[in-house]
């Protein structure tokens, strides 16, 4: 069985060892342990404040998908509850301009990227990293949704607007990006993974040398302009669940390689507008017939697994199994949604460029 938990200090070795698999492009994974060891305690300090009265806005969460039985950390996800601050979030927003020769019959649209840059910013999700051999039976819907249901159970932690920023087109190999190589190398003379580490590290160097005029698309090499807007194929499972819970495209993109940034406000996504709650008020051995579900509690800061839930007049049943992964008693609330919406969206993310659908 496998359960979502708050990450710990004591899973650091077994977080290295995951972030190993990551390849490139996954910038708040990084292969550095005191860059890691840095964003558990971050996330083990956000965790102790829940509860407070006037909750601050501004702390990560950070959550580990732990396989019961082996103890193995396969996969994590994670929140940052508002972006900004002191290191602000940088984007590039795609932006449209018509223009026209009557002399010459001419009328074209020429897109160009402005940027960003966000001081009081949205909630992000990111973090989110499945080990491949753990690519089944709903787990990577589990890492996702966990977050949401989350956000429903603590929402004045969280900013109403929620982003993702969706790992672009990155060579596995080396590293090699089309865009940092048509861009950013330009202006910073690093190639992609330094600079993607760097941005870990301390942002500066962004507000730095990044060039704040707008820069025309059309200008671009080819192989650049057609990574705009594209993701990472192992990041096309992670838009598709996105989408169904009602994510679409921001209008913006990574500043390095040109991933896209999608968002949707919190009260409206599937998994947040649906989940319910209810007390538990029985535990059963005998198997429960429901379509999956994602089930969460409380207990330890936070949990969640994927299983079967009983709706009854008195509350809501569960198997034994799941309610000891939990650590939920007779008499404990837990939300639920369904793991799946009952429709899905229609738009075609995971084979398009969606900058320029």
């Amino acid at each position: 069985m496998y359960v979502i938990r708050p990450i710990t200090l004591d899973d650091l070795p077994r977080l290295l060892e995951l972030c190993t698999l990551t390849g490139f492009g996954l910038t708040t994974l990084p292969r550095d342990e005191k860059l890691l060891r840095r964003r558990i305690r971050q996330s083990v300090h956000g965790f102790e404040k829940l509860g407070d009265d006037d909750p601050p806005l501004g702390d990560s969460y950070l959550f580990v998908l732990e396989e019961t039985d082996s103890k193995e950390i396969c996969g994590t996800s994670g929140i940052h509850s508002k972006v900004g601050g002191f290191e602000p979030f940088y984007a590039y927003r795609i932006e449209t301009r018509v223009v026209a020769s009557a002399v010459l019959n001419v009328r074209k649209e020429i897109r160009t990227l402005h940027l960003v840059e966000t001081h009081d910013g949205p909630c992000e999700i990111g973090s989110l990293f499945l080990s491949p051999p753990h690519r089944r039976g709903g787990n990577g819907r589990l890492l996702s949704l966990a977050r949401f249901l989350f956000m429903a159970d603590h929402p004045k932690y969280f900013d109403p607007l929620v982003i993702a920023e969706l790992r672009g087109v990155v060579d596995p190999a080396d590293g090699h990006s089309p865009f940092w190589e048509a861009i950013g190398r330009h202006f910073f003379e690093v190639d992609y993974p330094k600079a993607d580490y760097m941005s870990m590290v301390n942002k500066r160097f962004i507000a730095d040398l990044m060039p704040r005029h707008p820069i025309y698309i059309p200008l671009l090499p080819y192989a650049a302009q057609a990574v705009i807007g594209e993701v990472h194929p192992d990041t096309r499972p992670a838009i598709r669940i996105l989408q169904d819970e009602g994510f679409s495209f921001s209008g913006m993109v990574d500043i390095f390689e040109a991933g896209p940034v999608v968002q949707c406000q919190r009260t409206q996504i599937r998994a947040v507008r649906e989940s319910q709650t209810g007390r538990l008020s029985r535990i059963t051995q005998n198997t429960i017939e429901s379509e999956p579900h994602i089930i969460a509690s409380r207990k330890d800061g936070f949990r969640a697994v994927v299983g079967s839930i009983g709706v009854e007049e008195e509350g809501v049943m569960l198997q034994a199994g799941l309610a000891a992964a939990l650590k939920v008693s007779v008499g404990d609330i837990v939300r639920y949604a369904t793991l799946k919406p009952t429709q899905r969206a229609s738009a075609p993310y995971p084979d398009a460029n969606i900058a320029f659908d």
